[in-house]
């Protein structure tokens, strides 16, 4: 959004300090001006804000596999620009582990308060997260430290535009996992992130279940729709959200049946099962 131009430089610092072969860069303006950024990194600005997966679409966009004039690339780094890559070897980790394994499609970094060095909850993906120095297969990953194959947006396509933020990491990870890609969380590759709450934002709550209304819709076998969507209304009233909160939150729930969700594409069964088996069933 080009209001922390200091974190995003220390960033850019931190993916150039990375060990192995240079990473290509850009730098997206998502409706806003782009600060200075070193000499060999690409800007885009968007004219408007086009919200989270907007935004890195774009940057998708400027390393299509295989482009003519060289840009192309065989594994995408989504950083966000307030976070720091804790040390030098990561992108080398990124590099060896997609080589090692054809079937991994997506790495999620653990995200690490740079003072404390605590990881929230919230940013391990997978129901057991008590421990967020063990690494594991997972279900999905964090949207703002991730490394994902090419090949997999080739075949699934990018983030849905439409969700502009909130859970549109999920939507892409279903269906990679749908495809028969595998996700995997890294407890030793460390992305440095301020402990933040989610809820400052202040579309959260409308678009966190609207949004999860939209994933249901696009991406489940009708017969756990309702299943899903009543587990995350059973958790959201246990959470004891505040009165404009809880209002907001519904209204974004009928949001999420009365407005336009994009394609449905529900996952095969033995997806379902794959997930459960990772230990998150898609009713959770």
């Amino acid at each position: 959004m080009g209001n922390r131009p200091q974190e995003l430089r220390a960033l850019l610092d931190s993916v150039a300090k990375q060990e192995g072969d240079r990473i290509e860069v850009v730098v997206v303006g998502n409706g806003a001006p782009v600060p200075d950024v070193p000499e060999g990194v690409r800007t885009i600005e968007l004219p408007e804000n086009l919200g989270i997966p907007g935004g890195r679409n774009a940057g998708i966009e400027a390393f299509v596999p295989g482009a003519a004039d060289g840009t192309g690339v065989d594994i995408l780094l989504f950083l966000d620009d307030d976070g720091l890559l804790a040390h030098t070897d990561t992108a080398q980790r990124c590099r060896e582990a997609f080589a090692a394994d054809p079937e991994l499609g997506i790495i999620s970094f653990r995200i690490a308060d740079p003072d404390t060095g605590v990881t929230q909850r919230r940013h391990v993906p997978r129901l057991r997260a008590s421990d967020p120095m063990r690494s594991s297969r997972v279900t999905t990953f964090l949207g703002g430290a991730n490394a994902v194959r090419a090949k997999v947006i080739e075949e699934v396509g990018g983030l849905p535009d439409a969700f502009f933020y909130a859970h549109e990491e999920t939507d892409l990870a279903w269906r990679a996992l749908d495809a028969g890609w595998m996700i995997d969380y890294r407890a030793d590759m460390v992305l440095f992130h301020p402990t933040t709450a989610p809820s400052r934002h202040a579309v959260y709550h409308r678009m966190v279940a609207r949004n999860r209304v939209w994933l249901a819709r696009r991406n489940l076998p009708a017969a756990l729709m309702p299943v899903y969507l009543g587990v995350w209304l059973l958790l959201t009233l246990a959470r004891r959200p505040s009165r404009p909160a809880l209002k907001a939150w519904f209204g974004g729930f009928k949001e999420g049946w009365t407005s336009p969700c994009g394609p449905r594409r529900p996952m095969k069964w033995r997806t379902v099962w794959r997930l459960t088996r990772l230990g998150r069933p898609p009713v959770i």
